[in-house]
């Protein structure tokens, strides 16, 4: 089950969305294809965010660099998906520049959360996850039912339902938070409290835009849906011949 776009077109190019799914993956082309095991592991260790480093004053710099590395084929994939989803539309509404300072300061908040419950830590924290969830968290505070196409695949099951972006946010979010208890603090793994400190600050960093639009007002001029039709997208029928049950 994961999200493959949304009904929600943007009115303009975005450049900056563009830009950063461009960084991200030309950064990890540059590093992880012909990498060995102990050089990947040297290198996110150089240039990952690593708690207990950074609390001694050493590697600032990584609190920036982490957000563009990837730790392999999925997480680059996973984490390019949600941003060419959500992000257009943030920086739609909130202008490059202004779209370009949110993606990192949910980067930075998310990196804060993971490192306040263990700031001893010496594994590094890599991807861009954080960052994305604090689109994620802006686009469920501005559009919250903008419909969002999931594809479910169950065994030999596939479709596509179209969902309420509440709803699979919702979900994301609540499964951050269940995980994020269940996962011991001092493993590596998936940064689950990243995510939800990423996803929150975008909620918070996306207020002073929804104030702008007219807060509630906003909400109840478009009940929740994107101020303009939704795109409308058609699946062609499959070339590959329906067999019946005999």
């Amino acid at each position: 089950m994961f999200p493959i776009r949304d009904h929600n077109p943007s009115g303009r190019t975005p450049y900056v969305t563009i830009a950063l799914m461009a960084v991200n993956i030309l950064v990890f082309l540059a590093y992880y294809p012909a990498a060995s095991e102990w050089d990947l592991q040297r290198f996110y260790m150089t240039w990952g965010l690593v708690p207990g480093r950074v609390l001694s004053g050493d590697g600032m710099v990584t609190l920036v660099t982490h957000m563009f590395l990837h730790g392999g084929w999925m997480h680059l994939g996973g984490n390019m998906l949600f941003l060419w989803i959500y992000g257009d539309n943030l920086e739609e509404e909130m202008g490059p520049v202004g779209f370009l300072l949110f993606y990192l300061a949910s980067g930075l908040a998310a990196a804060a959360l993971q490192i306040a419950p263990d700031p001893g830590s010496g594994v590094p924290m890599v991807g861009a996850s954080g960052a994305i969830a604090g689109v994620m968290g802006g686009y469920l505070l501005l559009f919250p039912r903008a419909k969002v196409d999931v594809l479910f695949i169950i065994v030999v099951f596939i479709r596509i339902i179209a969902l309420p972006a509440w709803v699979i946010l919702g979900v994301w979010l609540a499964i951050q938070l269940f995980s994020g208890f269940a996962t011991p603090m001092d493993g590596g793994g998936v940064a689950y409290w990243a995510h939800v400190g990423g996803f929150i600050a975008g909620i918070v960093l996306t207020l002073p835009v929804w104030l702008r639009r007219g807060g509630p007002g906003f909400w109840q001029q478009t009940a929740g849906h994107p101020p303009h039709p939704d795109a409308d997208y058609r699946l062609s029928k499959s070339s590959i011949p329906r067999v019946p049950r005999r």
